[in-house]
């Protein structure tokens, strides 16, 4: 079981006896919030999947957490029953191409202990089978969270990795560099963070890069390769929706990474912790 699925993988499993439970996740990122687009799934959708609101159902209210803190475990437990999903079957997720969204998704559930979650490699514009306007009334699940499955930073831990290991920004450059910030109290970096826009780990289709492509980036950018010593990684971005795209990339590539989900939006918002300008690498 890989992290991410074809359109034409996902069109198989889709026809076979026991077929995965399909997510849209469609968002986009707004600064005045409510990034939600269940117009557009309303429009058209995979046959068969259910429409997750990431700001609602995948994220609690904003606050001293950041823009997107985790979600209640039992409200986001709540929303995935709702959805269909159980616990021993698979979950594909799908945005509308980005792919923000839907490792947002993917992270939260396998984080949360679900075994089997996958992201529509390019999303919903790689799909050429049909789509539908109904909105399907799935079977509940039975599905639980027991989160703490995947690596998750505090702000204080986030402090720490960038020193000790490798912090990974996944934000552009610019915001990076402290150039421009459109959304949070100030621009800049956590001190040695290295940038990584987790944009230069897909293709023009918005489709992941090779394995081997995706590993000799972030070799690059510091990792160590596997049997080459112990090393932790871990990743941030604005408010820890893009940053799980990039923890699903180096999953991609065979490398475990933590994710700092209050990112940048919470670490900005407290005027006592530093902030890092220019093209620093720590």
């Amino acid at each position: 079981m890989t992290d991410i699925i074809s359109a034409s993988e996902l069109a198989g499993e889709s026809a076979g006896p026991r077929p995965p439970v399909l997510l849209d996740v469609r968002w986009q990122l707004s600064a005045a919030g409510g990034g939600a687009q269940r117009a557009a799934y309303e429009e058209g959708h995979i046959p068969g999947a259910v429409f997750v609101d990431l700001d609602a159902e995948l994220a609690a209210p904003a606050g001293a957490g950041g823009r997107h803190p985790l979600p209640d475990p039992e409200v986001f437990g709540a929303a995935m029953r709702a959805a269909g999903v159980s616990a021993d079957r698979d979950v594909v997720v799908y945005d509308g191409g980005q792919g923000w969204a839907a490792a947002r998704a993917w992270w939260l559930l396998r984080y949360s202990g679900h075994p089997s979650v996958r992201v529509l490699d390019g999303g919903l514009p790689t799909w050429t089978g049909e789509k539908e306007q109904k909105v399907p009334v799935p079977t509940p699940g039975d599905f639980t969270p027991k989160p703490g499955a995947l690596p998750l930073l505090d702000a204080d831990a986030a402090a720490a990795l960038a020193r000790t290991g490798l912090l990974l920004d996944a934000r552009a450059g610019e915001r990076y560099r402290g150039e421009v910030e459109p959304i949070d109290r100030v621009g800049g970096h956590i001190p040695g963070a290295v940038s990584a826009p987790t944009t230069e780990n897909v293709a023009e289709d918005g489709r992941f890069l090779p394995p081997a492509e995706l590993l000799a980036r972030f070799t690059a950018l510091g990792v160590v390769p596997a049997g080459s010593g112990e090393q932790e990684v871990g990743v941030y971005c604005g408010s820890g929706v893009s940053g799980a795209h990039e923890v699903l990339a180096l999953a991609v590539a065979g490398v475990p990474a933590a994710l700092y989900a209050g990112s940048w939006s919470e670490w900005s918002a407290d005027p006592d912790r530093p902030v890092a300008t220019g093209p620093e690498r720590g």
